[in-house]
C-alpha cells in the first residue's frame, strides 16, 4: 500500500479572519493526521514561498479564509509553484471574492440576485443610495466581515462604515434586503450536498459572530421548506458553482422570503471558495449528513488537488 501524501496546510494569514482560518487549519491538520496524512501545518507569512520550500509537501491544503488566501492570489503562488493544491482556482477564487462580478456571473447564468449598486465609501455613507431595507458590505470580503444592515425608516446610512477597518479602500456595496431564511447548501465536486436553515440566535442576521462563535445560531438540516424549494436550493447551488467555475468544495449562501406578506422569492447572495471547517462550521455538518465524515471530506479534498484549477 503507496504512503499517503505529506500536505501542507496553510491556515492563518494576515486577513480579517485569520482566528477563524486558524481554527479551521487545525481541525483539517488534525483529521488528516487520523486519516493517516503526513501533514505539516503553515501559519502563513508574506513569505510563504520560503516556507514552502521548507517543507517539500507534495499538496497545499488551502485552509486560508479572505483576503490573499480566498481571491486567487496564493492560488497564483501555488500555481507558479506546480504545487497541486485544494479548492478553487485562480479565477474562480477572484470572481467569488468580488461580490458585484461574481453577481454579474450569476446574471448571465440566470440565478436569482438581489438589486445592488457600487458606491465609494463616502458617498454611501453621505445618503441612502436605494431605499431602506438595504444592506452595506464591503466589494471584497468573506464571512459577513463588515456588513451592516440598514433598517426600515432609518434617517441614513451608519457613519461607523468610515472607521471600519473591513470597508478600507474598497467600494461599498448596497444590496436590497432579502427578509426571511437564511438558507445554505454545499457542492462537493458537482454534487450538491444538503441545505441548511440558519437560525442565528441574536437576531435576525447570520453575522460573523453568529457563523463562529459556539452557540452563535442553530442549524436546522435538513432544512423544512417545501420539497421543490430544497431541491431548487441544491440547483442553483450547483449552478453557481458552476457558473465561476468553482472546483472542489464550495458553498452557496441564499435569502428565503417567507415572511407574512413577502415577495416568496429565493436569492442567491454569494458562493465561498473557502468555506470554514470549523467545529460549527457548515461544510462538514453537510458532508456528515450524506454520510461523509470529517476524515473523508478532508480526505477527498486531498485525493482531489490539482494545479490549473
Amino acid at each position: 500500500m503507496a504512503a499517503k501524501a505529506h500536505v501542507a496546510v496553510l491556515m492563518g494569514g494576515w486577513s480579517a479572519e485569520r482566528e477563524v482560518s486558524l481554527n479551521s487549519g487545525r481541525a483539517c491538520a488534525a483529521a488528516l493526521e487520523r486519516a493517516g496524512y503526513r501533514v505539516t501545518a503553515i501559519d502563513v507569512t508574506r513569505d510563504v514561498v520560503r516556507q514552502l520550500e521548507a517543507v517539500k509537501p507534495e499538496v497545499a491544503f488551502n485552509a486560508l479564509h479572505g483576503k490573499w488566501g480566498e481571491d486567487g492570489c496564493v492560488q497564483g503562488i501555488l500555481e507558479t509553484l506546480e504545487l497541486p493544491y485544494t479548492h478553487s482556482g485562480v479565477l474562480a477564487s477572484a470572481l467569488a471574492m468580488h461580490k458585484a462580478k461574481a453577481k454579474t456571473v450569476f446574471a448571465a447564468a440566470g440565478l436569482p440576485v438581489a438589486e445592488s449598486v457600487l458606491a465609494p465609501l463616502e458617498e454611501a455613507a453621505r445618503a441612502h443610495l436605494m431605499a431602506p431595507p438595504y444592506v452595506m458590505k464591503p466589494e471584497a470580503e468573506g464571512s459577513s466581515v463588515g456588513v451592516h444592515i440598514v433598517p426600515k425608516g432609518a434617517n441614513g446610512p451608519p457613519q461607523d462604515i468610515l472607521t471600519d477597518p473591513a470597508f478600507g479602500a474598497d467600494q461599498v456595496m448596497v444590496e436590497r434586503y432579502i427578509a426571511g431564511r437564511e438558507l445554505t447548501c454545499a457542492v462537493r465536486g458537482n454534487t450538491p450536498l444538503g441545505v441548511i436553515d440558519i437560525v442565528a440566535e441574536a437576531g435576525i442576521f447570520y453575522d460573523y459572530k453568529a457563523k463562529y462563535a459556539p452557540g452563535g445560531s442553530r442549524h436546522i438540516l435538513p432544512a423544512q421548506i417545501p420539497a421543490d424549494l430544497y431541491r431548487r436550493v441544491q440547483e442553483i447551488s450547483l449552478a453557481a458553482h458552476q457558473a465561476l467555475g468553482c472546483r472542489g468544495v464550495s458553498r452557496a449562501d441564499l435569502r428565503y422570503d417567507d415572511t407574512p406578506g413577502g415577495t416568496g422569492e429565493l436569492i442567491l447572495l454569494e458562493v465561498n471558495t473557502q468555506p470554514g471547517m470549523t467545529g460549527t462550521s457548515l461544510v462538514p455538518e453537510l458532508a456528515a449528513h450524506d454520510g461523509m465524515s470529517f476524515e473523508a471530506l478532508v480526505s477527498w479534498m486531498v485525493e482531489d488537488a490539482s494545479c490549473g484549477r
